[in-house]
């Protein structure tokens, strides 16, 4: 594909963006980024890609495109005058060598958990794909390496390329300090050197936090002003499907999130959990054919956190609903939740996110939808439908407002 569109790549400078959680989120970081700071810039992820401003919905669920798409944007990119491109690159695109003949000229690292099992068999054959984009890239001309400190697996990504930077809240060359955290996002400031960044990330959640730091890093890299840098990720407001809150008027919040692997879980209901001062109410399930090793583990994080744990589809596929809800189930009612009080199993999704929301008795409730996020199908055993997670929160919000309303006027007077 590289002979057939002409090595498109080598016309353009590409940053690859690797880990098991926080992709996305960290290149729509990256790119806001140098397109506030004037650069032409392209985006290719798993929710969206495009040019500067002008960015369009993904309509598949892959990260990173087969070899002739990606060949052919990158192509397209390069005939639009692009310079920058900031590539979200998956474990399996390195391990089927779907990005052969693209010289990555920065590479970042957001986290290694465990996933993709079903696919890569050992946690080492994982943590080795992702490491390809620092090996491969580095003998086509990659030039720097961007790492997550407090990352377990971070030594073997240090020791895969010479130049490097790391970041963290422990100990790395970039370190967030005087961190806040409130339900609108985070502040903390950042120094190295004579260089002092005020960074204001407006997507709630400590592991936002990680991922512009990793925005940073590139930034520092490619000799932006701190101010540059600052305004650049303040200037994002959010990422489709990635702690979205859903506001209808209803009195309980409502948050979408991508959400699928035990990591992530654990990232995002710390999060949620402290800011929660009433029940917190959750929604997810787990995806046919992928990692089946995940789900006892999500139902147990979710039952730790949550109040309220509604298990629903979420791409069964060709896989029986039942058995993948009740391999959840197992976790969750090994850590205390109980059938019919606070564990409920209701199969389709649209009937478990109404449910879910007319568990919201206070304002102080939370509604956590998990899992599905950006993707605009749901796959079942006989083929994909069209999907909106956050329609459909909003028809359900709407539902129960029109309910209430009803039952407010055939409510009989007093006296």
């Amino acid at each position: 594909m590289n002979v057939r569109y002409g090595f498109p790549a080598r016309k353009l400078r590409i940053i690859g963006v690797t880990g098991t959680n926080g992709k996305t989120t960290t290149s729509f970081m990256i790119h806001r980024m140098l397109h506030e700071a004037g650069v032409k810039v392209a985006l290719l992820t798993t929710v969206a890609n495009g040019i500067g401003d002008d960015i369009v919905p993904a309509k598949v669920h892959i990260t990173t495109a087969q070899a002739g798409i990606l060949q052919r944007r990158l192509r397209d990119f390069s005939r639009a005058g692009v310079e920058w491109v900031v590539l979200e690159t998956s474990s399996h695109s390195l391990a089927q060598h779907r990005i052969w003949g693209i010289p990555y000229e920065i590479g970042v690292l957001t986290n290694i958990t465990v996933d993709h099992l079903d696919y890569h068999g050992t946690f080492e054959r994982y943590v080795e794909a992702k490491r390809q984009l620092f090996r491969i890239s580095n003998k086509h001309g990659m030039r720097f390496g961007v790492i997550n400190a407090d990352d377990p697996s971070a030594q073997a990504f240090i020791k895969s390329v010479a130049n490097h930077t790391t970041y963290g809240l422990n100990k790395a060359d970039l370190v967030a300090t005087n961190v806040t955290l409130d339900s609108n996002g985070s502040r903390y400031t950042v120094s190295n050197g004579a260089d002092t960044y005020n960074i204001k990330v407006r997507i709630p959640g400590e592991f936002n936090v990680y991922n512009s730091l990793a925005a940073v890093a590139v930034g520092r890299q490619l000799s932006l002003l701190p101010k540059q840098i600052e305004d650049g990720i303040a200037a994002l407001e959010g990422v489709e499907g990635r702690m979205n809150v859903i506001d209808e008027g209803q009195p309980f919040k409502v948050i979408i999130d991508f959400a699928s692997t035990p990591d992530a879980f654990t990232n995002f209901f710390k999060s949620v959990r402290p800011l929660t001062k009433g029940s917190l109410i959750t929604v997810f399930g787990s995806a046919g054919r992928r990692d089946e090793s995940k789900r006892p583990l999500q139902g147990s994080i979710a039952a730790e956190f949550a109040d309220i744990v509604i298990l629903t589809e979420e791409d069964d596929r060709d896989i029986p609903g039942k058995q993948i809800l009740e391999e959840i189930a197992a976790g969750a009612r090994q850590a205390g939740k109980k059938d019919g009080v606070d564990l409920f199993i209701i199969p389709k999704r649209e009937e478990a996110i109404g449910f879910a929301m007319m568990q919201a008795k206070s304002p102080k409730d939370v509604v956590a939808l998990l899992g599905k996020g950006h993707e605009k199908t749901i796959e079942r055993a006989d083929g994909e439908y069209p999907w909106n997670e956050a329609q459909v929160a909003r028809e359900a919000l709407q539902a129960m407002k029109v309910a209430g309303a009803r039952t407010k006027r055939l409510k009989p007077k007093k006296g």
